[in-house]
């Protein structure tokens, strides 16, 4: 079943608050979703540096040890900070590769859950309060965010089996459905030379937006080309260092509900999640068309 929020913040006063009206949001989804979730959450990017969001194999992992010693080895003031089971190291932006490259050869049982200038993913099995508490997602601000509580059906429930999904710098997605042509396409991808490490679809869709845009697609013009490519239902809710973009399939049999304002786009799979936005009575709300691409992008 699984439940998707996403909020875009238009108005920058906003963006304290960002962590807040996220988390409340997904908490009206625990329902839909109740065994593992997830948070990427999107801040402006500064000068010539990136971020790594890395996790151990388990919580009891002591990931802030590994994070130091990658930050370590990047040296030129890379730091790092631990945020429960997850770690965010800042590095320059020229190290991405080689401190990816570091964590492989040294350790290869920690994944890479985002990369880039503002991304930074968490993700846990948990209850979704119990997940957004245990990562203090309430605390942070940020220019968008999305989030996901998953109901597993087709995959392990395990944190890298939990959304959102991340193959790309800056880019993630998160979906609610279910596709029927992920294995064949995950073949393709892979021999493309997409990194995808799991057998959940979702980062399937996740990866084949990836190629595209490398391709030279813009986001929306990915998204249009996966109405003809993948198959299956799904609503997709996808975030990338500057836009948010959601797409429901033809049949669009996923509940979807839209707002928005002059100071924000909020996105929920059912209303309620969107009553704890300011001056929400006040909001234009409608429930997103099938087949259609929305798209808001910050200048």
């Amino acid at each position: 079943m699984c439940g998707i929020a996403g909020l875009f913040i238009k108005d920058p006063t906003l963006e304290p608050e960002l962590g807040t009206l996220l988390a409340q949001m997904t908490s009206t989804l625990c329902g839909r979703g109740p065994d593992s979730a997830g948070f990427a959450i999107y801040n402006r990017g500064t000068g010539d540096s990136a971020k790594l969001t890395i996790s151990g194999p388990s919580p009891a992992f002591d990931i802030g040890a590994v994070g130091n010693a990658l930050a370590a080895a990047m040296g030129n003031g890379a730091t790092s900070t631990v945020r429960y089971s997850h770690a965010i190291v800042t590095i320059g932006a020229k190290d991405a590769v080689h401190a990816e490259e570091w964590l492989a050869a040294n350790h290869p049982d920690v994944t890479v859950m985002s990369g880039g200038r503002s991304l930074e993913i968490y993700k846990e099995v948990g209850y979704p309060d119990d997940v957004a508490r245990s990562f203090g997602i309430a605390g942070m601000s940020g220019s968008h965010g999305i989030s996901h509580t998953r109901m597993a059906t087709e995959s392990a429930v395990t944190t890298n089996g939990a959304h959102p999904f991340s193959t790309g710098p800056d880019q993630c997605l998160v979906h609610n459905g279910s596709l029927s042509n992920h294995a064949s396409l995950r073949r393709e991808l892979r021999r493309e030379g997409i990194r995808i490490r799991t057998e959940n679809d979702t980062e399937v869709a996740a990866a084949y937006l990836t190629k595209q845009m490398r391709d030279g697609q813009s986001l929306g013009e990915a998204l249009k080309s996966g109405l003809d490519d993948l198959d299956g239902f799904f609503t997709f809710v996808v975030g990338t260092e500057r836009g948010f973009g959601v797409l429901r399939d033809p049949i669009a049999c996923k509940p979807a509900v839209m707002a928005e304002t002059d100071r924000y786009v909020g996105f929920a799979s059912e209303y309620k999640s969107l009553t704890c936005l300011p001056d929400i009575a006040k909001a234009k709300v409608w429930e997103p068309k099938p087949a259609t691409v929305y798209f808001w992008e910050h200048a």
